[in-house]
Parts: C-alpha cells; sequence; structure tokens
C-alpha cells in the first residue's frame, strides 16, 4: 500500500493550498480517508476526515469554514482545499486510510505559511 502526498509547499498568510493524496495497493472506496499535520513539538493531529463514500466529513475547530476536505473514488485520490491559510497551519501534513484495524501513512507534504 502507498499513500503519496503532493501539493505542500510555502504560501503567504491568507493565501490557499490544495494538498493531493494519491494511493495504491488498496481498494480506495472501501477506506475512511483523512488528513492529519504535525507541527514542529507538537503531537499529531487530525485535520479533516471524510467517509469511504464521501458521504460524511469532519473538521477540526481550527480549520473549519477554511479547509474542504473531497475525494474521487475513481483517482484514487483525496483532496484538502485549503484556503485562508494562517502561520498557526504550518506543519507536515499527513494522508491516513483506515479499515476497521487496518491504518495506512502517508510520508507527509510540509505547509509553511509565512510572509
Amino acid at each position: 500500500v502507498q499513500l503519496v502526498e503532493s501539493g505542500g509547499g510555502l504560501v503567504q498568510p491568507g493565501g490557499s493550498l490544495r494538498l493531493s493524496c494519491v494511493a495504491s495497493g488498496l481498494t480506495f472506496r472501501n477506506y475512511d480517508m483523512s488528513w492529519y499535520r504535525q507541527a514542529p513539538g507538537k503531537e499529531r493531529e487530525l485535520v479533516a476526515a471524510i467517509t469511504s463514500t464521501g458521504g460524511s466529513t469532519n473538521y477540526a475547530d481550527s480549520v473549519k469554514g477554511r479547509f474542504t476536505i473531497s475525494r474521487d473514488n475513481v483517482k484514487y485520490t483525496m483532496y484538502p482545499q485549503m484556503n485562508s491559510l494562517k502561520p498557526e497551519d504550518t506543519a507536515v501534513y499527513y494522508c491516513h486510510a483506515q479499515r476497521i484495524l487496518l491504518h495506512y501513512w502517508g510520508q507527509g507534504t510540509q505547509v509553511t505559511v509565512s510572509s
């Protein structure tokens, strides 16, 4: 199983980024997907999650109204659209796939919000 994130980079406060997570080696439509992030010196935290069908989403309070998670079960891809970025959004963002007791992680992509 591979989860490959892309789309990270440096963005100014107030800017936007769209990350991608492309999955392979699993039946993507059977997995709940989520994004986590980890800032230096902090624990990894859940940012957003989406069920296997895409019918339900969940967001951390800190990103509600600014981030939107979506998925394409044909392309085996998950996306967060991140708007109105703040310096506190700076972190490594990880893609996560879960089905019952199976958990898989991507390698992470760095997002830096700075002027």
